[in-house]
């Protein structure tokens, strides 16, 4: 008995290096910028020695948190807590910005800490801002370093922003108490209605490892009285991002890889008539087939839609069964343009995020494995792919009104 109990008691010993969270600095956002000229200045001799070692070439980069202020995070609709953000001045404010420089992430990092007494932890991160400057120029050293830390969770947003990512740090709305939850509640909002997938940093990382697809990330803007909105769909090649669409041709993108919440709006002119309607879409199905054509890819793309009319100019417009059809027909005509206009944008930039590449690995291996092989020539390849698109659009409803 006395031999069990003497095996028993050191694995009961499962404490030993808890940490309260109080003791923890709980990062909530992490904003990511080019650093100004002369960052070398307020770099400290903490991770390296001037002189000595020499730094990476590669540029410097600034690094902002916002870290959650305790006992001012509200725990309900009735708890404490201020109004938002801000760089840490104001009493109420719930979290406090905090920026450094650094050669690397993780350099960075270390020199924050030292103007930070609790150690950081990202256990709770939420969000992930880069600026669209350095986007351009690759984030490779980004995503090896948030890949290599296992408190980073794949279900983490990650966002590319214009302008600079600090200033998205330290603005403060009106409508949350907590800035952070702002940007992830704007983007559960979007995914609901159908206006963006529901891909998360995780989903970024498969994409970008496949060798046939490219990966892509919701594009923020900073608007007055900081709010933001999302403001295109930013697109990737490796790790640069080579190109940006617009808002409305985030559901074009949701259509052609086949996303069944539609949430797109457009409007058409009704045949015959100055006037015209605004239609919505409430049901996709995409279908796709691929073939090879004298020797080279061609995929074709098959679009079913179903929505509603949801509002029309004049009262004059008569909607019957003939009317209907004609605008259904100019519709299809609307949308496939549509999605051509897309598919060229990505072209010209060598950039599959549809994934089309990763479907002719699966369909056709021996292809792929004789003619194309690797990432970089599915990406000379797919500038010249042949992509057919075919749409079938039907109205459902033409709504009611009360009289």
């Amino acid at each position: 008995m006395l031999l069990v109990l003497c095996l028993t008691f050191p694995l009961l010993s499962g404490c030993w290096d808890r940490m309260e969270i109080e003791e923890r600095a709980v990062v909530l956002g992490i904003g990511i910028d080019e650093a100004a000229p002369g960052a070398e200045a307020e770099e400290g001799e903490i991770s390296h020695l001037q002189g000595t070692i020499p730094p990476p070439k590669t540029g410097m980069l600034h690094i902002s948190v916002q870290i959650a202020v305790p006992g001012r995070i509200p725990l309900g609709p009735g708890g404490g807590g201020g109004g938002g953000g801000g760089g840490g001045g104001g009493g109420q404010d719930t979290v406090w910005v905090v920026d450094g420089v650094g050669h690397t992430i993780d350099d960075a990092i270390n020199n924050l800490q030292q103007r930070v007494s609790p150690p950081l932890f990202f256990g709770h991160l939420r969000v992930i801002v880069v600026s669209e400057a350095f986007a351009q120029k690759g984030i490779e050293n980004l995503n090896d370093f948030f890949r290599r830390n296992a408190e980073i969770r794949r279900l983490n947003w990650m966002f590319i922003c214009r302008g600079k990512a600090f200033d998205v740090m330290k603005a403060s709305q009106q409508l949350e108490r907590v800035p952070t939850l702002y940007m992830v509640n704007t983007m559960d909002q979007s995914v609901k209605m159908g206006r963006f997938p529901n891909d998360f940093l995780g989903v970024f990382w498969s994409s970008s490892s496949a060798k046939g697809r490219e990966g892509y990330l919701p594009y923020l803007v900073l608007k007055g009285q900081g709010t933001m909105e999302v403001g295109g769909l930013a697109f990737f090649k490796n790790d640069k991002m080579v190109g940006l669409t617009k808002p409305l041709e985030i559901t074009l993108f949701m259509g052609l890889i086949g996303l069944n919440i539609a949430g797109g709006q457009g409007f058409v002119n009704v045949p015959g008539t100055s006037e015209y309607i605004l239609f919505g879409a409430r049901h996709r199905k995409t279908s796709y087939k691929t073939e090879i054509r004298n020797g080279k890819p061609h995929i074709t793309v098959f679009v079913h839609m179903e929505g509603n009319i949801l509002e029309k100019s004049n009262e004059s417009v008569k909607l019957h069964h003939e009317v209907i059809k004609q605008i259904e027909n100019q519709l299809e005509k609307n949308v496939i343009k549509s999605y051509q206009a897309l598919v060229k944008k990505t072209q010209e930039k060598g950039s599959d995020i549809f994934g089309y590449g990763e479907r002719f690995r699966a369909m056709h291996p021996q292809y792929w494995n004789r003619e194309i092989k690797t990432k970089a020539k599915w990406q000379a390849m797919y500038t010249e792919l042949s992509v057919e698109i075919k749409a079938d659009i039907n109205i459902r409803r033409i709504g009611m009104k009360a009289t």
